[in-house]
């Protein structure tokens, strides 16, 4: 079972206040998250999330926290790869065991069937408590139950025990929590000795011309989506603005190094639209 917890906020942050406006943020586009992002990055958002639990390549038994994660879409693509790699172990088992007899293999098939996820788990871990409803709501539409919890937290200050989780994600949420030296701090602080942070996040984009033509529609576009489809200028305007006030690659790496992890890397997607970066608590 998952940690039970409590919405905890640094004093830090609601001193300043950001935490209150961007949480408003998130409440207000929370119904229409799913849509607006397909619409904002022509669907490629689902690949760039493929490749981030790829990168993971999580086996049946990880612990995952998914921190700002509200909807699931990490959750959900990490409980079909566990399901899946599960799925071909048995597959390989069988092939390489040609002997067993029917009982033996109706027996390893009710195993399977039992425990198709090998006691992987996957906690989503959301300051907004629309996006976890969101979130829920799919994920009851979806079929997902077993293995997956949801938790009501703050990135800056986790409701979780030290050494806790053997993989830590955040995907396209850094960039909004107040202080992100805190979150990277708190990342360390759960993940077991060995575990792996890895953070999906819009970047910089390194080729001038599709640089200028991103600024365009960043800026053009996007706002207008937001208001046609979700009814809500304002929020895409912040969430734009938000993506070019971000860190850079390098100095995001440095500062996941300033946290703690070793062997930090990133690798660009789309000439830098997003980046995946990496490190290891050991």
């Amino acid at each position: 079972m998952a940690p039970t917890c409590k919405r905890r906020v640094s004093g830090k942050a609601l001193a300043n206040g950001s935490v209150g406006v961007i949480y408003q943020v998130f409440e207000n586009v929370a119904e229409k998250y799913d849509v607006m992002n397909d619409s904002m990055s022509l669907g490629i958002h689902r690949v760039w999330k493929d490749i981030l639990v790829h990168k993971m390549n999580p086996s049946p038994g990880t612990l995952l926290v998914d921190v700002a994660g509200g909807t699931g879409d990490i959750a959900f693509r990490f409980l079909n790869y566990v399901r899946s790699v599960r799925e071909r172990q048995l597959q390989q088992k069988l092939r390489h065991h040609q002997n067993l007899s029917w009982q033996e293999i109706s027996k390893s098939y009710q195993e399977e069937k039992s425990n198709p996820l090998g006691d992987s788990q996957v906690v989503v871990c959301d300051i907004n408590k629309e996006m976890l409803k969101a979130g829920k709501k799919r994920a009851q539409h979806l079929g997902y139950s077993e293995g997956l919890s949801w938790v009501l937290g703050n990135a800056e200050e986790l409701p979780f025990d030290d050494d806790k989780f053997d993989v830590y994600t955040i995907a396209f949420g850094i960039r909004n929590v107040t202080r992100i030296d805190l979150a990277l701090q708190e990342a360390y602080r759960v993940l077991k000795p060995g575990g792996r942070f890895l953070c999906l996040e819009f970047s910089h984009v390194s080729n001038p011309l599709l640089s200028r033509l991103y600024d365009l529609y960043s800026f053009q576009v996007i706002p207008v989506l937001g208001e046609v489809i979700a009814g809500d200028w304002k929020s895409y305007q912040y969430l734009v603005e938000s993506i070019r006030r971000f860190p850079p690659q390098e100095e995001l790496k440095a500062m996941i190094e300033d946290a703690g992890f070793l062997k930090v890397d990133y690798q660009n997607l789309n000439s830098g639209i997003v980046a995946i970066h990496s490190g290891f608590k050991l």
